[in-house]
């Protein structure tokens, strides 16, 4: 028999105070003798956000399976297992089949709701996606043990998220509808109060506040939940990360407002740039009006399967692990933070980290203050990058930029430069209504593509998503070569692979006694006592060794760090007008033209994956394609010419 937790009960909208008495901005008075009392339910995140948040999303579906069986014991109201950054690490990073992961969860959980997090029309990938994929992947998602729809958009553009939410509804699954919390001069309680209104009216399930950066404060949660419950009835759901110091306080005052259900972490999995403990809460709630009847022994178990899984994820330990207040002013999420340091390590370029973090939110105010969360975070993130490296404000406009400015993206909350968007457009028209009417059917195409290999509909709805990536992972799977990168106590038997959530890769070679030795710096952990360790590979061979800080490591580096595929290929150094180069290291996704073909200044040659955004590189000057040194899937950098020009 299911023990699934029932829904919380929906709101008596009479019974609690109007709206108009709290004034916005004025911390409300807090009167624990009529403030709303009842059961909170919980949501625990470990088994997704958590090791996303802290482990770059590289933990194992073996690792989370056991602490999962434990956790479907406890009553939950849900367990969020999927979605966000999950899906694509399993396929870059980990070699498993995000969809076999799924169906691990479901068998080994069968008595709890699962939850996934989906990026409305962007799904778990980065740009819009036909409805025909939508309405696929959700399908399937469902079919594949997900009970609970999570869904958002990064402009909060409803157009987005109507969608996603039909099909789920179709499905017969839960909506919960998304609300992203933000601070600007163009959001305030009052739009978000009204948004939730709407998301109501278009049938939510269950609404909720993510709070992606831990900038609710307090009072404010107290404040904006009140308001919510006196304007819809649907219950209200909580998402917080713990970044700033503030998520424990403003949960438990969103919690004396009448929130319904908060999202935590397990203890082994939370803090930092996570999320609350759940036994934290479990524990402060007992015996009060809001009581999770959650039993703190059934947790256990868990918790120390999970503490004795993340010693083997060392190496993926995020740098940051206390309280930093200074995401207050920048708003720059966690993941998006070591992002830029990993993009600037790689250009020798990490004392120019202040200057980006500076820049972003000029960036940010020139796209009408989007909030900072996928794929927003790294669009705002990147152009401030190629901002402060060119020496020059939009020298470089990268392809995302000019969807954002176009409209591809959703409409921004606030006004845009007018300045800036007339040079990204380029002559193009603005997209009006919603995106993905402007985008022709895509599953068809994807299933084309890979006729001649044995895929299921799951595998196509993968390549639709994320192409390359998926690609890849096919050809290893039916090579039998599906290796994940290696954890520190393992042997490496597979080809080195860079990760993206950290101060590296570094790479270079060292010359000894007439002996060479191949050095890829592959990630680094906690500053102790002024040395950090870090994980390099020696010739494959995966070693632990303590230095100081990467800044000064990175200061005896050669000047730019030296490709594999750029040595195979033997690719110059740009020294013509016609050379082509990448303004960020990424990957090649695609080669947009051959030798022979005249093109003109302007015109897009090839497409580079960098920070996970898709960026076309184009062509300097008009004239004739004389040289093509790059092919796709190979790793490039500034300081190789990828194509040349012949004027």
């Amino acid at each position: 028999m299911s023990r699934k937790k029932p829904l919380p009960p929906k709101a008596q909208v009479a019974s609690r105070p109007s709206p108009t008495k709290i004034k916005q901005g004025t911390p409300p008075a807090l009167d624990l003798e009529t403030s709303p009392k009842r059961q909170v339910f919980l949501t625990d995140v470990a088994l997704r956000d958590g090791h996303q948040s802290l482990l770059a999303t590289r933990m194992r579906t073996e690792d989370l399976l056991a602490a999962a069986e434990e956790m479907d014991k406890v009553g939950f109201w849900s367990l969020e297992v999927w979605g966000g950054a999950t899906f694509d690490s399993c396929l870059r990073f980990l070699k498993e089949d995000p969809w076999e992961r799924l169906r691990a969860f479901r068998s080994a959980m069968p008595n709890t709701r699962l939850q996934m997090l989906l990026r409305g029309q962007n799904l778990v990938g980065y740009r819009h996606y036909a409805d025909d994929v939508l309405e696929k992947f959700i399908e399937l998602s469902a079919k594949n043990g997900i009970d609970v729809f999570r869904i958002f958009d990064a402009l909060n553009d409803l157009r987005n998220i109507k969608p996603a939410m039909e099909v789920v509804k179709a499905c017969g699954k839960h909506v919960e509808a998304t609300i992203c919390y933000t601070v600007s001069p163009v959001h305030s309680l009052n739009h978000f109060v009204e948004q939730a209104k709407q998301l109501e009216d278009l049938g939510a399930d269950t609404l909720c506040i993510k709070d992606m950066a831990g900038l609710l404060p307090p009072f404010e949660a107290y404040e904006l939940i009140s308001r919510l419950k006196a304007t819809v009835r649907v219950p209200i759901h909580l998402h917080t990360h713990y970044t700033s110091g503030m998520a424990s306080m403003s949960s438990l005052m969103a919690i004396i407002g009448g929130l319904d259900i908060l999202d935590t972490a397990l203890s082994p999995l939370s803090g930092g740039t996570s999320h609350p403990p759940t036994e934290s809460f479990i524990a402060a709630l007992r015996n009060t009006p809001y009581d999770t009847k959650l039993d703190l022994q059934q947790l256990a178990p868990a918790a120390e399967k999970l503490r004795k899984a993340r010693k083997r994820y060392r190496q993926f330990e995020s740098d940051f692990t206390g309280v930093d207040t200074d995401i207050l002013l920048s708003q720059v999420p966690g993941g998006m933070l070591s992002n830029l340091a990993a993009q600037l390590a790689e250009q020798n370029a990490l004392d120019k980290i202040k200057e980006v973090l500076e820049e972003i939110p000029r960036v940010r105010k020139d796209m009408g203050y989007p909030p900072l969360v996928t794929p927003t975070s790294q669009i705002v993130g990147t152009q401030a990058t190629l901002n402060v490296l060119t020496g020059e404000r939009y020298k470089v406009i990268t392809n995302e930029t000019k969807n954002y400015f176009q409209g591809l993206y959703g409409k921004p909350p606030g006004t845009l430069n007018s300045k800036i968007r007339q040079k990204s457009l380029e002559g193009d028209q603005p997209v009006l209504g919603r995106p993905a009417d402007n985008l022709d059917p895509e599953l068809d195409d994807a299933q084309q593509e890979l006729i001649g290999r044995e895929v299921a509909d799951e595998d196509v709805v993968s390549y639709a998503l994320l192409p390359s990536v998926a690609l890849q992972f096919f050809d290893e799977r039916e090579r039998g070569e599906l290796r994940p990168e290696p954890l520190l106590e393992e042997s490496d038997s597979g080809p080195a692979v860079a990760h993206d959530l950290h101060l590296a890769p570094v790479e270079f070679k060292v010359t000894v006694h007439g002996e060479s030795y191949h050095i890829r710096v592959s990630g680094s952990g906690q500053t102790l006592d002024g040395v950090k360790p870090y994980y390099i590979k020696v010739n494959d061979k995966l070693e632990e060794v303590y230095l100081e800080p990467i800044q000064e490591v990175l200061a005896g580096a050669p000047e730019a760090p030296v490709s594999p595929s750029a040595k195979a290929e033997g690719r110059p150094k740009p020294s013509h007008p016609g050379d082509v180069v990448t303004p960020m290291p990424g990957r090649v996704v695609k080669v947009l033209v051959a030798q022979g073909d005249k093109v003109k200044a302007g015109d897009p040659l090839l497409v580079v994956e960098a920070m996970k955004m898709e960026n076309r590189v184009q062509a300097p000057i008009a004239g004739t394609v004389g040289a093509i040194y790059a092919k796709e899937g190979d790793e490039v950098n500034p300081d190789e010419t990828l194509i040349h020009i012949d004027s």
